[in-house]
């Protein structure tokens, strides 16, 4: 007996493995890359991903960034190679990488909730598992800048780690190059739109991506295996064309390059570009809040005694900083609006502000006590701030800190027992020995409104014997510190009036004894300074008094509040001076009138009546009326916002059900009212096997109605479909119209079928029956292929005995019609062209 021979594959019958895979294209081909295709394709990759990269330096606060980004880059390339290695799916791959993420994620972008730098905690994941969302918000609502120990680094990471997995993935795996250049353009836009808007050399990050991507697709277009004869001896010609198309596009990208960066200088334009950070960090108006210096003369009056809050480690001879306000409107002094570098220039509090500062290093705590403010005290230039307590969430959301002017703010309020330690750099402040020789800053100073037009005289006066700028300064000082008197005005001390408006500031000066306190001092020096063009500004802050300076631990009270003037010099920054003269210069009396100013003796005119003093309104009042009508109307508008916002995700989310029902309602209302009584009785008959044929019954185009009714009868387990399909033939072909309660009854079976096929089915699958649009399609180019007959439902099934009982006289009500039988044409029925044409006829 010999063994069977099986025949060899002839080229019209491939082999069975040549077989599979040609009804399987999609199946990954198993031929290894040569070793040059991997060279090349990892080579490119990795520098058209690098350029994002690199781009990414003016956004982070110095170079560690990169050991986030070159690391996620690294772990996707190798998942890219792993993953066409073992040909893994694209659900392996996306797990993989998700895994990766999780492992890899703490040590390059969280190192800093990590044990010993590497291994993951459950810190680590959270911030892991928020990040993927929560990051992208973060990067962007922070001034650039960004600290790289704030969680920032999770977005190059995670950008670098998808982009390598991307690109590789389609770089090894597809014939065209072209589709692995989509994620790596994308990374690179992505990398622009979260930068700044000043890039890092644009020009040169354009071209090398454009090469790199040029030279890329013509050597992989050029080793590509040809699909052409190639004449015997005439290899060495095919090469040589190759290398002279490679040479020849590297050519065309390098001359396109030099013209790109030789008009780039004078065709690129001068404005700067804008950025998603342009768009998202909303602008912050501390205007919104009431100037600090309004509430003055009530801290010192108030809480004279009370800890408002307590400093430790606060070094000798520093100032606890509140406000700093250098804009004037006639009634209070303010932070301007004139945007950067202004006072009112605040962005959210981070871990690298202050750069630039320099002088002294120290670490500062503070706990609030009875201070109430959304002004922050805080020391010297801050580094950055570390919130603790139960509030500290909250507060570290909501802080705000302005280095021009060295001053923070908490929206949400300081409330007693709150806590927070500054890391500040406390500057040295210059003697007049070193400022002898300095000019003023040359800064644009806020345009001074309303102020008194006799300060102008007074300060040319004060400075006319001056001769450098400090003694101009000193002059000004002086002349209130050493002119003036101190009171606060309170029980028992001598007259003097809160406020610090044009009226009270013009009284002050006016005055035979000048009587106040920091607050119109302070204000009078910087409307003085600002008459002769010294940039000046007024501050509000606390610092100890002489003999506890240097304590451990200063606990600041209404006593210790003051307000002193800070001068901008070139060179030396700004410099405090206080014009408030010492508490124990006292007046000797009461008086004070204006001073005497001899007149020619001419008969002067009655004076006209006195007009009511100007004084400060009432701010705190009128604004709490108004924040409460404005968080009203602000609360209301928000919560109609989400409300309609929500409807109409959810009328854009059922759209498409809304409309798939309201056809089929339409459908159902043109046959239920069509214009003949035989159309509307073959209409019921149809929405019934429209109704049957959602529910996934096999119903084929074409078919009669007994042969619809076979179907329907082993799919649904209902005889009565039988007996309704010849009532429909018999309406349909008889020989008179059906009357309207013979449409009626027909309608109102059809709905009672209809209903029942519901009944056993799940209600996934009574919600798929109502969205199928199969019989929407039919009769249109989009019409879905029939379903393939299956068995009958194993449910007890009508008998042919028990379908002819149902219907006895059908066939005699047939026959006693077929004198007179006319045919209806145009009836509306699921057959055939040709049996609608041409209805049945019955043999003679």
């Amino acid at each position: 007996m010999s063994a069977p021979v099986t025949p060899l594959p002839t080229r019209a019958e491939p082999a069975a493995p040549a077989r599979a895979a040609a009804s399987h294209p999609r199946v990954p081909r198993t031929d290894a890359l040569p070793t040059r295709r991997w060279i090349l394709d990892l080579g490119a990759v990795a520098v058209l991903l690098l350029i994002p990269i690199v781009g990414f330096a003016p956004t982070f606060d110095g170079a560690s960034y990169l050991v986030a980004a070159l690391g996620g880059l690294v772990l996707g390339m190798g998942l890219g190679v792993l993953g066409r290695l073992f040909r893994w799916g694209i659900l392996l791959l996306t797990a993989a990488a998700i895994a990766v993420y999780f492992l890899f994620g703490g040590a390059l972008a969280l190192p800093h909730t990590t044990v010993a730098g590497v291994i993951p905690t459950l810190e680590t994941l959270r911030q892991l598992a928020l990040g993927v969302v929560m990051s992208w918000k973060q990067l962007l609502t922070t001034i650039a800048p960004v600290a790289t120990d704030d969680g920032h680094l999770i977005v190059p990471f995670i950008l670098s780690l998808v982009a390598a997995v991307l690109t590789t993935s389609l770089a090894l795996r597809l014939r065209s190059a072209g589709w692995a250049l989509i994620p790596a353009a994308a990374f690179l836009a992505i990398e622009i739109a979260l930068g700044t808007s000043e890039p890092f050399v644009p020009v040169v990050q354009g071209v090398a991506f454009g090469l790199v991507g040029v030279v890329w697709l013509a050597l992989r277009q050029a080793w590509q295996p040809q699909a052409a004869a190639i004449p015997v001896g005439e290899g060495s010609a095919k090469s040589g064309a190759g290398v002279r198309r490679v040479l020849m596009g590297a050519a065309v990208v390098a001359i396109a390059a030099v013209v790109g960066v030789a008009t780039s200088g004078f065709a690129a334009p001068s404005s700067p570009r804008y950025v998603l950070r342009d768009i998202v960090i909303p602008p912050f108006d501390i205007r919104e809040f009431a100037s600090p210096l309004q509430s003055f003369r009530a801290y010192v009056r108030d809480h004279p005694d009370d800890p408002l809050f307590t400093v430790s480690g606060l070094p000798e001879g520093a100032r606890m900083r509140l406000a700093t306000m250098d804009a004037y409107n006639g009634t209070v002094y303010n932070v301007s609006d004139d945007g950067s570098g202004s006072s009112s220039a605040f962005a959210p509090a981070r871990t690298n502000m202050s750069a630039d500062a320099e002088g002294t290093p120290a670490t500062v705590h503070v706990e609030i006590g009875e201070l109430e403010s959304v002004w922050m005290p805080d020391a010297g230039a801050v580094r950055s701030v570390t919130f603790d307590g139960d509030r500290a969430d909250d507060l570290r959301r909501t802080a705000h800190y302005n280095e021009a002017t060295e001053t923070g703010v908490v929206t949400v309020g300081l409330e007693k027992g709150d806590e927070y330690t500054l890391d500040a750099v406390i500057p040295e402040v210059p003697s007049d020995e070193a400022l002898g020789d300095q000019s003023f800053a040359p800064l644009k100073m806020p345009k001074q409104v309303g102020v008194p037009e006799a300060l102008a005289d007074i300060a040319s006066k004060t400075v006319a014997e001056a001769e450098t700028p400090v003694e101009q300064v000193r002059a000004l000082q002086q002349m209130l510190s050493e002119g003036g008197y101190f009171s606060h005005g309170l029980a028992g001390q001598p007259l003097s009036r809160a406020g610090h408006g044009a009226e009270r500031i013009a009284t002050l000066l006016g005055s035979e004894q000048m009587v106040g306190d920091d607050e119109q001092y302070a204000t009078a020096m910087a409307l003085l300074a600002g008459q002769v063009g010294i940039p000046a500004r007024v501050v509000m802050g606390f610092y100890p008094d002489e003999d506890a300076a240097g304590e451990p631990v200063y606990t600041a009270t209404g006593e210790t509040l003051h307000a002193w003037v800070e001068v901008a010099f070139d060179g030396a920054g700004w410099v405090p001076f206080d014009p408030t003269p010492p508490e124990d210069q006292v007046p000797s009396d009461q008086t004070t009138k204006p001073k005497a100013d001899p007149k020619p003796q001419v008969l002067q005119p009655p004076p006209p009546p006195a007009e009511p003093v100007d004084l400060p309104p009432t701010v705190a009042d009128d604004r709490g009326s108004e924040d409460e009508d404005a968080f009203d109307a602000a609360l209301l508008w928000t919560i109609v916002s989400i409300g309609a916002g929500l409807l109409g995700l959810l009328a854009v989310l059922l759209a498409p059900f809304i409309v798939i029902g309201a056809l089929k309602a339409t459908r159902r209302r043109k046959r239920r009212d069509a214009e003949r009584a035989s159309d509307r009785i073959s209409g019921g008959w149809d929405e019934l096997v429209d109704r049957a044929s959602d529910f996934g019954a096999p119903v084929r185009p074409g078919a009669t109605r007994q042969e619809d009714a076979g179907v329907l009868t082993a799919a649904f387990a209902e005889p009565r479909v039988a007996t309704l399909a010849s009532r429909a033939d018999l309406e349909v072909f008889g020989p008179t119209e059906p009357s309207p309660d013979d449409i009626a009854a027909f309608w109102t079976q059809v709905d009672e079928i209809v209903g029942g096929m519901g009944k056993g089915r799940s209600m996934w699958q009574r919600l798929g029956a109502r969205l199928s649009i199969r019989t929407l399609l039919e009769g249109t180019r989009f019409a879905l292929p029939a379903r393939p007959a299956r068995a009958p439902r194993t449910a007890p099934t009508a008998t042919p005995d028990a379908v002819a009982a149902a219907q006895p006289d059908a066939s005699d009500a047939v026959s006693a019609r077929t004198s007179t039988r006319r045919s209806r044409r145009g009836s509306k029925t699921r057959s055939s062209p040709e049996r609608s044409a041409h209805p049945p006829q019955e043999n003679e």
